[in-house]
């Protein structure tokens, strides 16, 4: 008895289904060159600085150009930050002119 991964146990789809005019595809296909290049560049970027926070910040904009639909955090997610930002700030305003 041979295995057969899941995937394959069932009929494979029509071809029709995987038919897409050739616009659709030429698109398709020119985004993701486009998005190689770019994190590419990315990643070139980051080898070549010397700043540690610049290579950071490099590395993780060619993660994101690799993986367009990855999740990321909106402000929406921490309702509380803003305030507590501008709270932050002002206390140390406060604190720089008493000292």
């Amino acid at each position: 008895m041979t295995f057969t991964p899941r995937a394959f146990q069932k009929p494979a789809p029509r071809i029709e289904q995987a038919d897409v005019p050739l616009a659709t595809l030429q698109q398709q296909v020119a985004a993701i060159v486009t998005g190689q290049r770019n994190a590419q560049l990315l990643t070139e970027a980051a080898d070549r600085t010397a700043s540690p926070s610049d290579r950071l910040a490099y590395q993780l904009d060619a993660w994101l150009v690799r993986h367009p639909n990855a999740p990321v955090a909106q402000l929406a997610d921490y309702p509380a930050w803003a305030a507590e930002m501008t709270a932050r700030e002002n206390a140390n305003r406060k604190a720089r002119k008493e000292a």
